[in-house]
């Protein structure tokens, strides 16, 4: 196994892990609730701002199908995968502990709901985590890019 595929596996493996570890937490009945954000249980069973959740229980297929597809576009570039293997890992990651949820809890497991001065979406860990793997795989292309 070359340094990008362990790159990749760790970044993936780590994310999973720690997002599971949090949401532990309010699955056990943690609960905070301050001035400008609140830290409260809740089950997402749509995907951003609940959308799609019509389709019930099709969503975490269609995601694992998603994220299955991808996988296979990246076994056929493998240049992207080694060019972006800390960040894929980490958006790898941060998907598939959101499509376990699914299938274990029935809906993604959200608990940071911020509501001073406007009330935001509720979310966790793993989709901080895809915002910045896809913020980094931005900001590497543009300095390659630059310095190209």
């Amino acid at each position: 196994m070359n340094k990008r595929w362990i790159v990749f596996v760790t970044s993936l493996c780590c994310i999973f892990f720690v997002d599971q570890l949090i949401k532990t937490f309010f699955l056990e009945g943690f609960r905070w609730e301050g001035s400008f954000f609140s830290l409260i249980l809740t089950y997402n069973k749509g995907v951003a701002f609940s959308m799609f959740a019509f389709l019930e229980e099709y969503l975490k297929y269609i995601q694992l199908l998603l994220v299955g597809g991808l996988g296979i576009y990246l076994l056929f570039y493998k240049d992207i995968l080694r060019n972006y293997s800390f960040s894929i890992g980490i958006i790898s990651g941060a998907a598939l502990s959101n499509i376990y949820d699914r299938f274990i809890h029935g809906g993604v497991v959200d608990y940071f709901f911020w509501h001073y001065g406007f009330e935001f979406a509720v979310f966790n860990f793993a989709d901080v985590m895809i915002d910045f793997g896809v913020i980094l795989i931005l900001y590497y292309s543009w300095k390659s890019k630059k310095e190209g």
